[in-house]
C-alpha cells in the first residue's frame, strides 16, 4: 500500500525553507496522495479561462509533478473548480491578439498552446474530468489527456470558427485522432456542442458519470494498483505514435491563428460572445 500522501503545489514551487509557495493567485491546485495527482484549474468565477498566468501556473505545476519517483506518481486527474471544466481562452487576451502583428502572435500562441500541453510530458496517465462546459482550447487541453470522462449534460465543443477563429492548442491534431477525420470535421467545422452522452456515444469521452471527478479518480486509482515502471513505459509507447505530426499541426495552428487575429471577423467574434448575440461575420 502506497503511504498516505497530500499536498499543496500550486505553483511547484518550493521556498527556501522547503514550504509550499502560492502562485498566480491559486489559479491551478495541486494534490497527490495515494500515487494519484489532482490537477485543479482553479478560477471558478470566470469558469476557469485559459489566461497566459494560468498556463504558466500549469506548466509549473507539471514541472512540480514530473519530479516525483514513479512510486510516488502513477496517474493524474485533470478537472476544473466550480461549474465548468474550462471555457477557453480569455476574451480579453484574445482582443489584445487582435492589435499585434502576426509575427508576435506567431510566437506567443506557440508558447501559449506549450503551456497547457505540458501535461504530456507527463509519464503518467492522465484522466480529465469534465465536469461543465469545456469550450475550445479547454476541451483541446481535455483531448491531449489520455482518458476523458464526463457529466452527462457537460457541454463540450471545439468553437474555433464560431469565434472568428481556425482552431489551435492542437485541437486539428487531437481530434481526428479521436473521432477519426469525418467526426472531427463535424465538430471543428460547424463548431456544434455536443453534450456528455453524445460525446460518450462518439468516443470523445470514456464515459459519462454523474459525479466525473469522482469516476476518474477510481481510473486513477486502478492505473495506480498497476506496475509503475510498465504503465509509464505503455504510456511513453501510446504517446510516441499520437505524437506523430503533433509539432507540425501546432505550428500549422499558431501560423493560421496569428493571420486571423488580424481580421475584423474576430473582433466581431469576441464582441458578439461578450454581447450574448450571433456575429455576424463578413469574411474579411
Amino acid at each position: 500500500m502506497l503511504a498516505m500522501r497530500r499536498c499543496l503545489i500550486a505553483s511547484a514551487r518550493r521556498s527556501p525553507r522547503g514550504t509550499v509557495a502560492a502562485a498566480r493567485r491559486g489559479l491551478v491546485q495541486t494534490t497527490l496522495e495515494d500515487g494519484v495527482a489532482t490537477i485543479t484549474l482553479d478560477d471558478p468565477s470566470r469558469l476557469n479561462a485559459m489566461t497566459v498566468a494560468m498556463g504558466e501556473a500549469f506548466e509549473a505545476a507539471v514541472a512540480g509533478l514530473r519530479r516525483e519517483p514513479p512510486e510516488a506518481l502513477r496517474a493524474v486527474v485533470l478537472h476544473g473548480a466550480g461549474r465548468a471544466f474550462s471555457a477557453g481562452g480569455d476574451l480579453d487576451w484574445l482582443a489584445e491578439r487582435h492589435r499585434d502583428t502576426p509575427f508576435n502572435n506567431a510566437a506567443i500562441m506557440r508558447a501559449f498552446y506549450a503551456r497547457f500541453l505540458s501535461i504530456r510530458d507527463l509519464e503518467v496517465p492522465t484522466i480529465a474530468a469534465l465536469n461543465g462546459p469545456a469550450i475550445g482550447a479547454g476541451l483541446a487541453v481535455a483531448c491531449a489527456c489520455d482518458i476523458r470522462v464526463a457529466a452527462p449534460d457537460a457541454k463540450l465543443g471545439i468553437t474555433f470558427v464560431g469565434l472568428g477563429l481556425p482552431p489551435g492548442m492542437g485541437s486539428t491534431h487531437f481530434l481526428p485522432w479521436i473521432l477519426g477525420p469525418q467526426g472531427a470535421s463535424d465538430m471543428i467545422l460547424t463548431g456544434r456542442i455536443v453534450d456528455g452522452e453524445e460525446a460518450a456515444a462518439r468516443g470523445l469521452v470514456l464515459k459519462t458519470a454523474e459525479d466525473p471527478l469522482e469516476a476518474a479518480k477510481a481510473i486513477a486509482a486502478g492505473v495506480a494498483r498497476q506496475a509503475p515502471l510498465a504503465v509509464r513505459a505503455a504510456t511513453r509507447a501510446l504517446r510516441l505514435q499520437q505524437n506523430v505530426g503533433l509539432d507540425e499541426a501546432l505550428r500549422r495552428e499558431a501560423d493560421s491563428q496569428a493571420c486571423v487575429y488580424g481580421s475584423a471577423d474576430l473582433l466581431e467574434g469576441v464582441n458578439a460572445l461578450r454581447e450574448r448575440r450571433e456575429p455576424e461575420f463578413v469574411g474579411h
